[in-house]
Order: structure tokens, then sequence, then C-alpha cells
């Protein structure tokens, strides 16, 4: 792993560890923005320093930021849980914030002509994985003195052309779709674990209250990417019936108009949901109705 590079200017800075490239890196960008991080980042440099907080992102490999927040390189990351299982004891980082993308499952998969169903049957056998250290623990508890130690070798990429190559009895790799691992004329085998992005810091961190503060933006906006505030106008005859299709997230919010008899009500509904929802209340009586995006909150 490379060091994290120093800057006398801004040494006293909070690091963010963020993935530089890969399948994570567009989502954790999105996220970094929606949560208020403006920053500016010179071409190939993989430091950026944010314009309003005393924040410094640090682009890294997503394989090596577990690391990094564990030993205290840099005091905040987002990373997958697989690489966190994969690269460090879990206790030497904090799990702040289930992140809700990059989910996937990390699968043991053979060849679909090999028609091999059970693990067991590849205990011994040669695997090819980037995650030696899972896939060695996962084998250990099939091992058994007739077959011997599991052969695990470490690719760094391309880990589903292992069996089209005779490199391999099987696979441990991540699936999401599927499409590159039927592609590969694989199937699964075994779920090894479910993986998702997660925020994570170091436990000793001397920039508790800036680390706050970022777990807090980023509850907010992730919160903003789920709900939508809808606002609407009904006569109170229809009122009961109306919230009880909008209850909220703690209640609505009812303000009466000036025209007797009627009100405006205002609520958080799933963004997933708001159709449905808006269709309930014109059936009810309720007009008016629109719904409006945010951009971020706090709950």
């Amino acid at each position: 792993m490379a060091a994290v590079p120093e800057d006398r200017e801004h040494k006293d800075n909070m690091l963010f560890g963020i993935p530089k490239k890969g399948r994570l890196h567009q989502k954790c960008m999105e996220l970094i923005a929606g949560a208020g991080l403006d920053h500016t980042r010179p071409d190939r440099v993989d430091v950026a320093h944010c314009n309003h907080m005393p924040v410094t992102l640090v682009f890294l490999p997503a394989a090596d930021i577990a690391t990094y927040v564990g030993e205290g390189n840099v005091d905040m990351g987002i990373t997958g849980l697989d690489v966190i299982d994969e690269t460090i004891p879990p206790e030497e980082v904090v799990r702040e914030v289930d992140l809700g993308f990059g989910r996937c499952k990390l699968s043991v998969q053979a060849p679909v002509r090999s028609n091999i169903t059970k693990v067991s049957d590849l205990a011994g056998k040669r695997i090819v994985t980037s995650f030696p250290n899972l896939a060695k623990r996962f084998f250990a508890k099939y091992e058994t003195a007739a077959t011997g130690a599991t052969k695990i070798k470490f690719v760094s990429g391309s880990v589903e052309a292992a069996c089209g190559l005779g490199l391999a009895d099987a696979v441990v790799d991540l699936v999401e779709t599927g499409t590159t691992m039927r592609a590969a004329g694989l199937d699964v085998v075994e779920d090894i674990m479910q993986t998702e992005s997660v925020l994570i810091s170091n436990p000793n961190s001397t920039h508790k209250e800036m680390l706050a503060t970022i777990k807090q933006r980023i509850l907010g906006y992730l919160t903003a990417t789920k709900y939508s505030m809808i606002q609407y106008n009904v006569h109170n005859t229809n009122l009961t019936a109306a919230c009880a299709v909008t209850p909220g997230k703690r209640s609505c919010t009812v303000s009466h108009l000036a025209q007797e008899g009627w009100c405006s009500v205002s609520a958080l509904v799933l963004r997933k949901d708001q159709a449905m929802i808006m269709d309930k209340l014109e059936k009810i009586g309720a007009d008016s109705i629109l719904i409006f995006k945010i951009d971020n909150s706090r709950m």
C-alpha cells in the first residue's frame, strides 16, 4: 500500500478514505456530494481538500481502505463488508453506517458442467479467488484428512476465467446480477456472505466531532434518497382517511387553510410508494397533490 501523502497546510484535517475506482466509486461520489463535501481534486491527484470543512478526501484502492482506517492512517472510510472481513479483524474499526449500495454476495461458484452442488465436494480442490483469507476460513470447515487442505490461489481480477482456463476447480467471487458468472459457464454452489458498502471509522481517531458531523450528514442524505415530501389539500371530513395514507415518519403536518373546512397536509412518503399514495389520496378527495424532492435532511 502507498503511504498517505503529507500536507502541512491541511495537516490537522480529518482524513476520509474513498474508493478511487471500481464498482463503488461513482456511488461514493454521489454520497459525499449529497453530504455537502464539496472539494477540488486536481487531475491525477488522489488527495482532495474539502472547500468549507477541515476534511481531506484520500482516494484509495477499495481493498486497502479497511486497513488504512484500522491502522489509523485515515480517520474514516467507505468500503465493503467483504473487504473488512478479508483484510482486518472487524473489531479494529467502528461500523458507523450501512450505506445500502454495492450489495452483492460472495459465493463459491463452480462450472455448470461439473454438476457440483455441495461445497464439501470442493474441499481439497483448487480454488481461485481475490478473497484468499475468507475462502480459506470457509473451506476449512469442510476439510478432512482424506481431502487435505484446499488449494487457495489469489488473483486480483478476472476470477471467473480461472475455471475455463483450467486453473481452478471452482472460484470464490462476488455475485451482483450473475451476468458475468453465467457468461463464464459458472453457477453458485453456496453463498459465503452478503456484503454492502459501509461507512467505517477508526475508534481512536482524534476527530470525534467531525466524524459525528459527517455521519449525520450521510444519514440525512440517505434518508433524503429514500423519501419525498408530499403536500396536498383535503376537506376536514376526509382528513382522518388522508392522514392514514400519509402518516409520515413521526406524524403528518396539518395546517388549516383560509377556505373554511379545508386543510393542507404535508408528510414524508417513501419514494417507491409515492405514485400509489397519490392515487389513494385522489380517490379520497384530496387535491393540489404535489411531490417535492428532498436534497438532505436531519431526522
